[in-house]
């Protein structure tokens, strides 16, 4: 429990397994899983269930993919508070990103909500997407990240419940991982890491253990990301989106294999036909 302390809980559990069924008793690993409020400048925005560790790095991650703040030095101070029912981070944020998610707050008070995140009507939820830049990733450094990945989440290990988000350069080896019970957590925590250097998004790439949904490919293109490579499948809106940013999308990232739904660069063209 040493690396994963304070972000997974030892309980007992019963074991049944073939032949008998019967009852083996022991402890096991659990992913903590927490209620965190985001309160910016005393006004509470939003309410996420997600693992208690770098929520500083959730915090401004996700501050930067919603669109609260366009730059990280907008955040000027983040105070995170246990409380009885979980835990709240205030940040205190510039006084013209806040005006904006007043009027954002108010454009949606007392209407009907569509289910995500607070979207008003069915045209509100799909944002527009900035373009990105696509690295030129290879297959190799896809192989590589993807080989350490496990390695790099000790939470996972412990607890088999926790998704990693990660920061690969263009070699495949993984520079920031983040945890988090959440997959958009996970990302946005990495992102929010990410953002705290002068780290340059054209010279890497993004690796998930989930799959590649819209929220995963707007939260990258959002914060200049150009490659996205997800370990499950990708839906057919997130190559929609990888399309429309100029994004590379890789996924079904496995050992030895690996699909790209949409790679920006031309393709090449077909050798022309012998004899």
């Amino acid at each position: 429990m040493t690396d994963v302390a304070g972000r997974a809980e030892r309980l007992p559990v019963e074991e049944h397994r073939e032949p008998g069924w019967g009852a083996i008793r022991r402890d096991d690993d659990l992913t903590l899983e927490v209620p965190v409020a985001l309160i910016y400048n005393g006004i509470s925005h939003a309410v996420m269930m997600a693992s208690p560790s770098d929520l500083e790095d959730f915090a401004l991650g996700f501050s930067l993919t919603e669109g609260i703040l366009e730059h990280p030095h907008e955040l000027y101070d983040i105070e995170v508070r246990h409380e009885e029912n979980g835990i709240a981070l205030h940040l205190d944020i510039a006084s013209q990103r806040m005006a904006e998610l007043r009027q954002r707050r108010r454009s949606l008070s007392g209407k009907t909500g569509c289910g995500l995140c607070g979207t008003e009507s069915l045209e509100q939820a799909i944002r527009p997407i900035p373009s990105v830049t696509a690295p030129d990733l290879g297959d190799a450094a896809i192989q590589q990240a993807l080989s350490r990945l496990r390695e790099h989440q000790p939470v996972q290990a412990a607890t088999g419940a926790s998704h990693g988000a990660a920061w690969c350069n263009l070699a495949g080896d993984i520079l920031i991982v983040r945890e988090d019970v959440g997959r958009h957590n996970a990302l946005d925590k990495m992102i929010g890491a990410l953002a705290r250097n002068t780290t340059d998004r054209k010279a890497g790439f993004a690796l998930v253990s989930s799959r590649a949904s819209y929220e995963m490919v707007h939260k990258c293109a959002s914060a200049g990301i150009g490659a996205l490579v997800a370990v499950s499948a990708a839906t057919s809106l997130a190559v929609t989106q990888a399309r429309a940013a100029g994004l590379l999308l890789v996924g079904f990232a496995r050992p030895g294999r690996h699909l790209v739904y949409h790679r920006p660069t031309a393709e090449p063209s077909p050798a022309p036909a012998a004899g």
